[in-house]
């Protein structure tokens, strides 16, 4: 069989190596790897065969079909309800479409293992680019079993280091947690607790640490995260506990559905917000503005940070593609929920 080396000890399979094995021409392999409906699915069947066989790297084909761009890319996410999620695939649609890319959406089950078969099984097309939605900890797997060969680009969260991998982005919610609780404090709130979201990864997230870095830069006690969850219902369920306490009198939430249940356990414990207790949610959600009260929330740029990923993929994939606009900085919006401590226990 004949291969060609990239570099010194490297084999690597050509796509005339596939085309051979699966006894095709090397235009029809290009078909099918790019897609291309007019291929028998006996044909189409084959060539994959080949492929997986061979351990060919599809994403050489695009240096050998004639300088032909890549025009599809798979987004991997693992909840498209959640609205971090559905707004940041939002903007990596809108970028895509506008640069003549068609976007595939595979969901991730955030409960089940998965291997690196598994995850390559899952692109539209062997090699294909990929955009990850790593905000937790399930994109954060798919983000690591990636082969090296597909070209990728991640929304993480804020990365803890300076190292940060240059295909990734991210928004400084860290940074807007610090924020959002110096605000609370600076209401006169002698403590803030935390309704947590999972992290990504084996430590707090980010927001928690945003969180714990303006509590300790104010030098006051540090009470312990509450695990919240991502829905309003485990929100509601954890806030029942929590306010049962009375010197509870400021919540900041790791998302705005966290926020709403914390609002429903309020009502139920005779806990007024703002009066006795103040609520500060995360993302502004379209919804934030019209509860009673209406949410004070961290508003983030999700869209944008779609736009931006996308942007740097596109650039790993052609060096001239234009860069995107920065996202928008998160901004704190002041509404209903919160308000200056009352004195009492708290």
């Amino acid at each position: 069989m004949h291969t060609t080396s990239d570099a010194v000890g490297v084999t690597s399979v050509t796509i005339r190596d596939v085309a051979r094995a699966a006894g095709v021409s090397y235009q029809t392999v290009s078909r099918v790897i790019n897609g291309n409906e007019r291929v028998a699915d006996a044909t189409r069947q084959r060539v994959m065969a080949a492929i997986d066989e061979l351990g060919y790297r599809p994403n050489q084909a695009a240096r050998e079909l004639a300088g032909k761009a890549v025009r599809s890319l798979t987004v991997l996410t693992s909840d498209t309800s959640l609205y971090g999620n559905a707004t940041a695939l939002r903007g990596v649609e809108e970028a895509a479409r506008s640069a003549g890319f068609t976007v595939s959406i595979s969901v991730l089950d955030r409960n089940a293992t998965l291997d690196s078969e598994q995850l390559r099984a899952r692109l539209t097309r062997p090699g294909e680019p990929v955009v990850v939605i790593a905000f937790d900890a399930a994109g954060a797997r798919a983000l690591e079993l990636l082969p090296p060969d597909v070209p990728v680009a991640a929304m993480v969260e804020r990365p803890p280091g300076v190292d940060a991998d240059p295909r990734h982005v991210w928004l400084d919610d860290r940074l807007a947690a610090t924020r959002a609780t110096r605000y609370l404090l600076g209401l006169g709130h002698r403590a803030v607790h935390c309704l947590a979201l999972p992290s990504s990864t084996a430590r707090n997230a980010q927001r928690t640490e945003g969180w714990l870095d303006a509590l300790r830069e104010a030098g006051v006690d540090v009470p312990p995260p509450v695990e919240g969850g991502w829905t309003p219902r485990s929100g509601y369920l954890a806030a029942r506990e929590l306010l049962s306490r009375p010197d509870v009198t400021a919540v900041l939430c790791g998302n705005d559905d966290l926020a709403l249940g914390v609002l429903r356990a309020a009502r139920e414990a005779g806990r007024r917000v703002p009066d006795e207790l103040s609520v500060v949610g995360f993302d502004d959600t379209p919804a934030s503005a019209y509860l009673a009260p209406a949410l004070t929330t961290v508003r983030l740029d999700f869209e944008g940070l779609g736009r931006t990923c996308f942007g740097l993929l596109h650039r790993l994939l052609d060096a001239a593609a234009p860069v995107q606009e920065p996202c928008a900085e998160p901004e704190l919006i002041v509404r209903e929920s919160s308000g200056p401590h009352r004195g009492g226990i708290g």
